[in-house]
């Protein structure tokens, strides 16, 4: 018989032990294994070369944290049964198993206006199926609809076991230090209070540190402007790919990379859903890499330019700024790229784009920070910290990006 109490030995926190016998069933899953082909920092290691740490490390770490922080719970006296504590591990564990090649970078490239979180619910709930109910618990949990609140805030908050390993293990594999956290000292600060997922008021500076820290990554690691413009090459490039497959040219590619190219799928509403999830969970970055290895030689002139600037980093410039660019000047960047690269209209759009990015240290949508006072209230974060007030933690940040070839930048 397999020993399925393994011991992985984790660079960010040592020895980890997988706490169960199912939980070791579901790591072992292909599709749980396909994470060890997901980068979780989708193109930052074209800035920061450590930054090769995939989805399988970090839903691992999340893991660990949650059982850290469930022994917290319950040595402060909240009572966790042995299901409920694997059903939160499972949550946590299968959080981020919907995420495609290149984790956010392609977030609506495949399947448009289907956050991941959406698609780890459907490879879920077929999961869920194929193992006769066992993960009913955690689907409720993921999706905030067990009973006991604390439980999905451990999954999705503004202080959750998610955010607690990505900032750690970001930080590690960049070596960007002002994202490090002491998640250490955080989880055992945590409590339940009302049913929800509280903090000592010994933890603030804790709280406040880790919310600074989450500020600065995104601005130094998520949203760096040389990562944005790789992301942009990207999503331009599969753009194109998608384009010339539907004039009817047949792009090298695999099975399931055919798939989401020879169709547009949204929110898979209308699909199949075993169809989607077998295509989506056969898909990894060794798809998109070998592909345009070969696009860079496909016939198409637009498709070989994107997919060998991507393959070679000959990646587009690119400018922030904190207002809109002017018009005038877009237009003119796009007249230069389209006489310097003698394109047709419809095609500088691959090569020049605007838009724009922010930061925001609340994320929207998510519980509150609240503080475990010691006469037994809780307060929000902003109401007892020196450093924030509501409208520093939920001020939107928005910095414009403008992309555009190098080249030009001669004439």
């Amino acid at each position: 018989m397999t020993n399925k109490r393994k011991i992985i030995n984790d660079p960010v926190y040592g020895f980890v032990s997988m706490p169960s016998d199912f939980v070791f069933d579901l790591v072992s899953h292909p599709w749980f294994q396909r994470l060890r082909n997901i980068r979780q920092l989708g193109l930052s290691s074209y800035v920061y070369p450590g930054a090769v740490h995939s989805r399988f490390q970090h839903s691992l770490g999340a893991m660990y944290l949650t059982g850290q922080a469930i022994l917290t719970l319950r040595s402060k006296g909240v009572d966790i049964s042995p299901e409920e504590e694997e059903a939160v591990l499972v949550a946590i564990l299968l959080h981020d198993i919907g995420h495609g090649p290149f984790s956010h970078a392609l977030e609506n490239s495949l399947i448009e206006d289907m956050p991941h979180e959406n698609m780890s619910l459907l490879i879920m709930e077929e999961m869920n199926s194929m193992t006769g109910g066992r993960l009913t618990d955690a689907i409720a949990i993921f999706k905030g609809d067990y009973p006991r609140r604390f439980f999905h805030d451990l999954v999705t908050g503004q202080m959750d076991m998610d955010r607690m390993d990505y900032l750690r293990r970001d930080s590690f594999f960049t070596g960007v230090i002002e994202g490090s956290v002491g998640s250490d000292r955080i989880i055992r600060m945590l409590n339940v209070a009302d049913d929800r997922l509280v903090v000592d008021e010994k933890g603030i500076y804790s709280v406040e540190k880790f919310l600074i820290a989450r500020r600065m990554m995104y601005w130094q690691v998520y949203n760096h402007r040389t990562v944005v413009s790789a992301e942009k090459l990207l999503t331009g490039l599969l753009l194109r790919a998608r384009e010339v497959t539907a004039a009817g040219t047949i792009l090298f590619g695999s099975p399931s990379l055919e798939y989401f190219l020879q169709q547009r799928h949204s929110k898979g509403l209308g699909e199949d859903h075993k169809q989607l999830v077998r295509h989506f969970t056969n898909l990894d970055e060794s798809d998109i890499i070998s592909a345009t290895k070969v696009w860079m030689t496909c016939g198409d002139r637009v498709l070989e330019e994107l997919s060998g600037r991507f393959v070679n980093r000959d990646l587009l410039a690119i400018e922030l700024q904190r207002n809109p660019f002017e018009k005038a000047r877009v237009t003119e960047i796009s007249r230069k790229t389209r006489e310097k690269m003698n394109l047709k209209e419809d095609e500088v759009r691959f090569f020049v784009n605007t838009g724009d990015i922010y930061n925001q240290t609340y994320a929207p949508g998510t519980p509150e920070v609240r503080i475990l006072l010691k006469n037994g209230t809780t307060k929000n974060i902003t109401a007892v910290s020196d450093l924030f007030d509501k409208d520093a933690l939920s001020e939107k940040v928005t910095k414009y990006y403008l992309c555009y070839p190098k080249e030009i930048l001669s004439d």
